[in-house]
């Protein structure tokens, strides 16, 4: 936390910045937003009817984390996906709260584990894609469909949107600068929602590819 003295000092500069550029005649600069990056680990949506499938009559999401989008957290709740020739994911975190419908979101590398072809969509674009088996504690799931990899995305608000220039379903880039490696990302789906927080969400795989953990700076343009 910063000393009052400093506070003060942040709010002398503020305020000469902006009397010198009205004396310009010129908007003062607005502050870029906070961004903050995430890996986005293999994980489950569930519908209702599917979780009582699983755990059983009434059962309910219990938080494990709270995730840093308002009211978005990791359940307690896992399960084991069985995938072709009985290949396995064990321990298949749930995300909550529920939605309408269920879908899994893995990396390419869990595509190569278990031996299918899964395609880049959009979260909630499921038709098409392939499906799965689901045990829980209290049953199984037979999926017909929903497993995807997840398009690499960046949650805004609309006025982060409207800094960046941007509007809905809209695509940009990402800069992320590791130990003087940079990689750039093409294509990121912008999701804008009053409710959002800015945060992108990449797959394990992107991140250990831009070394995220060790990354100095990240940064989104349009390309």
């Amino acid at each position: 936390m910063s000393s009052p003295a400093a506070q003060n000092r942040s709010v002398v500069e503020t305020l000469v910045r902006e009397a010198l550029f009205r004396q310009l005649g010129k908007p003062a600069p607005v502050a870029a937003p906070t961004l903050l990056v995430n890996s986005s680990a293999r994980h489950m949506h569930i519908s209702p009817e599917n979780l009582e499938v699983l755990f059983g009559k009434g059962a309910e999401l219990t938080v494990h984390k709270m995730l840093y989008q308002t009211d978005q957290f990791a359940s307690q709740q896992t399960v084991t996906m069985v995938g072709p020739r009985k290949r396995i994911i064990p321990n298949l975190r749930i995300l909550g709260p529920c939605r309408n419908l269920t879908q899994i979101e893995l990396a390419l590398t869990d595509s190569i584990q278990l031996g299918i072809d899964i395609p880049v969509r959009m979260s909630g674009d499921i038709e098409g894609t392939p499906g799965a088996y689901i045990m829980g504690p209290k049953g199984m799931l037979e999926m017909k469909n929903g497993v995807i990899r997840a398009a690499r995305h960046v949650h805004m608000s609309p006025s982060d949107a409207e800094f960046y220039g941007v509007k809905h379903l809209d695509k940009i880039t990402l800069k992320v600068t590791a130990k003087g490696c940079n990689t750039r990302f093409d294509d990121l789906l912008v999701r804008v929602d009053p409710s959002f927080k800015l945060e992108v969400h990449i797959d394990t795989d992107e991140a250990n590819a831009c070394d995220l953990d060790n990354a100095e700076k990240v940064e989104l343009f349009k390309s």
